[in-house]
């Protein structure tokens, strides 16, 4: 255990404190033989603790209770016929473990493993599973990095539905928050100096990356990255707001992460991820480490999001204003990204680069994510004809698609900002700090308690919605356009420059071409006439459509996917 400020560490194990060994660098050691798989354990520094492990593997009890000693070569692993899976070409289903079923555990998300591989989604993404204080949370308040949240399951938990996505072909991406730590039950302080000594972003402090003893920072990192990787056989990693990681070295923590999980993915042998949320527009995150980048995988692409929201909902207010009209949508649709140089006003100041070069497969798009429905005071998701125009999109667009759970039905369940704080005053102040991040942006903030149970239990989906037609149909929608995407080689084409887009000035209607395949949208209610042929092949279409070789004729708020005859 690294402690390099301390003058006396002890362990409480076995009912007794037993002194550890200085060792260099700060480094403190002591063999207990008699520990074995489920000992409960702490550290005493100065006098003061216990506290739990900074590398615990378990917490039984919890954020305030001690360590436990978590052997994971007990776990018996059936995936030995997993080979991994590729980003390129997949699609990518997010979801939250507490409120994906009514039962809120992994057990009970494997249960529901069917429903996804009907779907034919390639990747579930699962939010951030680090105990955090209390029975509830988004996840982005974890502490004990190393550890798996007990409510969920515990580290067994996660391996079992990690171990049952595989079995039925579907690789796991784990959510995971380096750039803070929760606000409660972070005993890191007294370790060692794990933070900057300032507050790196909204959320929290920063973390220590390139101020002294920050070798051992970084590694704690970097091993945490591998061990999911490694010991829960998870397929790849979404890296939370890297834009907060505060790193001045010459190698960059996430170009050092890369480089080590390349490395891991040759000892496996299988394909290993890295996604990194950034607000940067930076093409150098997804260029390789070779190319002079940081070598991630993949990156989340807010632009499309918010080209595709504003286009089926009709709203511009706070970061949307850029995003107005349909210019910006094809923009994104052929260019990766709108913001690419050139001014923004939600930030006042030019923004971003031109991803000249960076395939779509390198930048996961979505319509919907935690993020973009729980920021919204009352948690509200888009309306089925919204889903159905911008899915229809999403998934016939150059990128890697990402869905949110319950989205392919039109889930009326909102997904709320949700927590359970232990100390009063943070209980009590939470809605409020909610309410102070989004100042500025246009909304009237009436929100729901986030530390109400009601708040948490009201995010869980309705799995009986798709006993209703309108729920079904969706689904069906949803289904036919990835088995579409998948059928054919010109939806999952990366390449930017082959996608034409041409926009009605008047902001009715928008056609997309990939290769031969033309996808037609009518974004206003009334009827239209396209001029594209609809002569050739109807692949897929959400409303009844007629037409002629002059042009297709969609009724209000429609999409429809054809091949016309050359």
């Amino acid at each position: 255990m690294w402690a390099p400020n301390a003058t006396a560490v002890e362990v409480m194990v076995a009912g007794g404190r037993r002194a550890m060994t200085a060792g260099p660098d700060g480094w403190w050691s002591l063999s207990v033989p008699e520990a074995g798989h489920g000992t409960r354990y702490g550290y005493v520094l100065d006098g003061d603790g216990p506290y739990p492990d900074p590398r615990s593997r378990w917490q039984p009890e919890g954020v305030f209770g001690p360590s436990a000693v978590y052997e994971h070569a007990r776990y018996t692993w059936s995936d030995h016929e997993w080979k991994g899976r590729d980003l390129r070409g997949g699609v990518i289903y997010e979801l939250h473990i507490g409120t994906f079923t009514q039962e809120g555990t992994f057990q009970a998300a494997a249960d529901r493993l069917d429903h996804l591989v009907e779907l034919g989604v390639d990747f579930v993404e699962i939010m951030p599973v680090a105990p955090v204080p209390g029975t509830r949370n988004w996840g982005y308040d974890g502490v004990d990095l190393y550890a798996v949240n007990q409510t969920y399951g515990g580290p067994d938990g996660l391996k079992i539905l990690v171990d049952a996505c595989h079995r039925a072909g579907i690789g796991v991406i784990l959510d995971v928050v380096y750039n803070h730590l929760g606000p409660s039950g972070n005993f890191l302080h007294p370790f060692g100096p794990y933070f900057g000594g300032f507050q790196g972003s909204y959320w929290g402090e920063a973390v220590n990356l390139d101020g002294p003893g920050s070798d051992v920072v970084r590694r704690y990192f970097i091993d945490n990255a591998l061990q999911w990787l490694r010991d829960y056989h998870i397929d790849g990693l979404r890296l939370d707001a890297v834009h907060a990681l505060h790193d001045r070295r010459a190698t960059h923590l996430l170009a050092e992460l890369a480089d080590e999980v390349d490395a891991l993915s040759c000892a496996v042998g299988r394909p290993l991820s890295l996604i990194a949320e950034s607000d940067l527009n930076d093409p150098r995150m997804v260029r390789s480490l070779d190319a002079g980048g940081l070598g991630m995988t993949a990156q989340w692409n807010d632009d499309v999001h918010h080209a595709l929201h504003t286009a089926v909902s009709g709203e511009t207010h706070g970061y949307y204003a850029d995003f107005a009209g349909l210019t910006a949508l094809a923009k994104v649709l052929t260019r990766g990204v709108l913001h690419d140089g050139g001014h923004s006003s939600f930030r006042g100041r030019s923004h971003g680069r031109p991803y000249t070069g960076v395939p779509g497969h390198r930048l996961v798009a979505c319509l919907q994510n935690h993020d973009q429905i729980g920021n919204r005071p009352m948690g509200d998701r888009l309306p089925m004809p919204a889903l159905k125009l911008g899915a229809g999109l999403l998934l016939t667009s150059p990128f890697t698609p990402m869905l949110f759970m319950g989205e392919e039905w039109g889930a009326r369940t909102p997904f709320l900002f949700f927590s359970d704080h232990v100390e009063a005053h943070l209980r009590e102040s939470e809605g409020g700090r909610r309410e102070k991040e989004f100042e500025g942006f246009g909304y009237s903030w009436e929100a729901p308690d986030p530390s109400a149970e009601e708040t948490f239990l009201s995010c869980k989906l309705d799995w009986d919605e798709l006993k209703e037609e309108e729920h079904w149909s969706l689904l069906c929608w949803y289904r036919d356009l990835i088995a579409l995407r998948k059928a054919l080689p010109e939806l999952t084409d990366p390449r930017l420059e082959r996608v034409r887009v041409e926009a009605e000035p008047g902001g009715e209607w928008l056609v997309m071409w990939r290769g031969g395949v033309c996808v037609s949208v009518n974004f206003s209610t009334d009827t239209v006439t396209v001029p594209v042929g609809l002569g050739g092949v109807l692949l897929a279409s959400d409303e009844p459509v007629s037409g002629d070789d002059q042009g297709v004729r969609l009724p209000g708020q429609s999409l429809v996917v054809h091949r016309p005859t050359a």
